[in-house]
Parts: C-alpha cells; sequence; structure tokens
C-alpha cells in the first residue's frame, strides 16, 4: 500500500480520533478510557511536530510529541506517542511515522524522545528499541487502568544531532 507522511491538520482530527480509540479499545496502548476534544488533545501537543500517514483522502495513522515540561531546561525533551489503525498494523506504517517524528524533532532541535509503554504491548517496545530507542526502566504498578495496576515500560532516544555540544 502505497501512503505518504505529512503534516497532521485540524482537519484531520475526525479519522485521528477514531485510530486513538481504537487503540483505547485494545487497553494496550494508554491510560486514556476516552479519546479528548480535539481543544484539549490540541492543547497537550506540540503544534510543530504533529504527522499522519495517509493514503489518499485516508488517515492510517498518527504520531506527535508532547511536552514533559514547560521548565525551560527540558524544552528539548518530548514523549512520544504512535498509533496505527487497526487494519493498518504490521505494515510499516509506525516505523516509517516513528522514522519521520525522529527526523522531526531533530531538525527542531529535541535532543530526548521518550516513551511510556505497557510490557504487554511487546510491538510498540519492539519498534521503538528498533528505532534507537533503549529501556532505562520500569515503573511498576504506576497507574490504573480499568480497575488494574498497570505498569509501564520507559525508553528514551537521546539525539546525536540536536544537543549535541
Amino acid at each position: 500500500m502505497e501512503y505518504l507522511i505529512s503534516e497532521m491538520t485540524a482537519a484531520d482530527w475526525p479519522q485521528v480520533v477514531k485510530i486513538y480509540e481504537q487503540g483505547i479499545a485494545g487497553g494496550q496502548a494508554t491510560f486514556e478510557t476516552e479519546a479528548p476534544t480535539w481543544e484539549r488533545w490540541d492543547a497537550g501537543h506540540r503544534r510543530d511536530c504533529r504527522l499522519v500517514a495517509r493514503a489518499g483522502d485516508r488517515v492510517l495513522g498518527w504520531a506527535a510529541l508532547s511536552p514533559v515540561s514547560s521548565r525551560p531546561a527540558y524544552a528539548g525533551v518530548a514523549e512520544v506517542s504512535v498509533y496505527v489503525g487497526a487494519d493498518e498494523q504490521g505494515r510499516g506504517i509506525g516505523r516509517a511515522l516513528l522514522g519521520a517524528l525522529i527526523e522531526r524533532s531533530e531538525e527542531l532541535g529535541v535532543w530526548t524522545l521518550q516513551a511510556a509503554i505497557f510490557p504487554e504491548n511487546q510491538a510498540s517496545v519492539t519498534l521503538h528499541e528498533r528505532s534507537g530507542f533503549r529501556v532505562v526502566g520500569r515503573r511498576e504498578r504506576v497507574a490504573r487502568l480499568r480497575e488494574v495496576w498497570r505498569d509501564t515500560v520507559i525508553l528514551e532516544r537521546r539525539s546525536r544531532v540536536a544537543g549535541v555540544d
């Protein structure tokens, strides 16, 4: 399947949120139990680093960065989100999105990317590791999802381009 990686726009939100809702329903992608409004999602994500994989008018997946802190010292640190539609998984779309997100983040001066992934989501852990992330720890019973305590694996990727003195 042919697809292009391009900038996410507000017009993409209806398709982006459907993919996000699939991740929520699967129970292995996020602690969220319902999708946010566009306004809430927009406010929590960097506007300069939002991407979609697009085949014609269809959004197949999306990736975006969230700031980890409002403190200036952490301006070059961001958290990664990558979601691929349920029917599109296993086709390299996540790898393409994450690769493009990494490249874009480095152009913007982001020196560290981090991800918190449920350890049961081995496909996502593997995707991140193959993209240069390393496991730096595990947070045990960090939060509850649907009344069940869940762990997260913490991964990070330090740029060899941005933030190098």
